[in-house]
């Protein structure tokens, strides 16, 4: 009896042995999970810097499990090919924006609409819940991590002040493709050229300001050769940012690797949309600092530019309907939306 109680205390302790050499070989097989990030903006720029700290995080909670190499400027894939460098697998993660895929993803366009937005908070959060609510097909090919939007296009003028709707009439004003038809409604006239091509236009008056975020007054310097914002938030326009992930890719991760990366995810909408609004801020301080001036319009005056841009509403509308799609009800969503959360 003396001699099993031996034998058995010695194999339990052969046991125990055997898991704790075994056990770190284990661990170690798991942190060779590796992925890459895609991302268009240089590493200074804001989303860059919490594109970092998104890996960083993800590494730190799942103690070295999963690592992340981000690929700044570009580098990995061009902003247009951003999307399917996912779906392809050329990148495993990508971070770039819907509207740079034209005619691609034609119920999320309501993303670029004059919807009156603000707050990118409210913005990326209402993004989420579109994504959670109407599920869009055009999305099913990747795997959507969470959804932002960059600070609002409002109006920058070079020269002239903008004080109200009839003195936008007849300016040449730089857009990017999204905001094309907001300029005309507006009775400007719309340039589209490329951003590191917009401060040697307004500086020579080939455009006479242009429809931006106040953020790149500073990051782009355009303060230097901008007098005037006119703060026209009723009819303020962005852009959707997504942030996504092979499909392939995602299942043959770890359920546990999954969770820590849905909730750092869920961390980073909030946190993303502080971030544009501190360098939203940022930039209008730029402004000011450097003599320019700020131009708020009164409500009334705010809903009769409002009411100049309500066609391009309409056009969406009418477009998703012929698609099938249902736009009317994801419009009334957003307005739905700001109206409740957007101060």
């Amino acid at each position: 009896m003396k001699q099993s109680a031996i034998v058995t205390c010695l194999l339990v302790t052969l046991v125990m042995f055997l898991f704790m050499m075994l056990a770190p070989t284990a661990q170690a097989q798991q942190k060779t999970i590796t992925l890459n990030y895609s991302i268009f903006s240089p590493a200074t720029h804001k989303t860059s810097v919490l594109a970092d700290e998104w890996a960083k995080e993800v590494e730190k909670r799942t103690n070295g499990l999963v690592k992340t190499t981000v690929f700044h400027g570009g580098t990995l894939t061009p902003p247009t090919q951003a999307y399917d460098g996912v779906v392809k697998g050329l990148s495993d993660i990508a971070q770039g924006v819907f509207s740079y895929h034209r005619g691609r993803f034609p119920l999320t366009e309501f993303s670029d609409l004059p919807l009156g937005v603000k707050d990118c908070v409210v913005i990326a959060k209402m993004f989420n819940e579109y994504y959670q609510k109407f599920k869009p097909k055009e999305m099913e090919d990747v795997k959507i991590m969470y959804l932002h939007g960059n600070p609002p296009a409002i109006l920058h003028t070079a020269k002239k002040p903008v004080n109200k709707l009839e003195d936008i009439k007849g300016l040449k004003i730089r857009v990017t493709p999204n905001g094309t038809p907001i300029v005309k409604a507006l009775g400007a006239a719309p340039v589209a050229m490329p951003m590191p091509d917009v401060y040697d236009s307004l500086s020579k008056g080939v455009v006479d300001g242009g429809m931006l975020p106040s953020e790149a007054l500073e990051g782009w310097k355009l303060g230097e050769v901008v007098k005037y914002t006119t703060e026209t938030y009723s009819i303020g326009y962005t852009s959707a940012f997504y942030v996504i992930f092979n499909k392939q890719k995602w299942d043959s991760l770890p359920p546990s690797a999954q969770k820590v990366i849905e909730q750092v995810n869920q961390e980073w909408i909030e946190r993303t949309g502080k971030g544009w609004n501190e360098i939203d801020a940022s930039g209008r301080a730029f402004l000011q600092k450097l003599g320019g001036r700020l131009i708020p319009l009164s409500k009334e005056e705010g809903d009769r530019w409002a009411k100049a841009v309500q066609p391009v509403l309409d056009d969406y509308v009418k477009m998703t309907k012929e698609k099938g799609l249902p736009g009317d009800q994801v419009l009334k969503f957003a307005q739905d939306y700001l109206k409740q959360y957007q101060k």
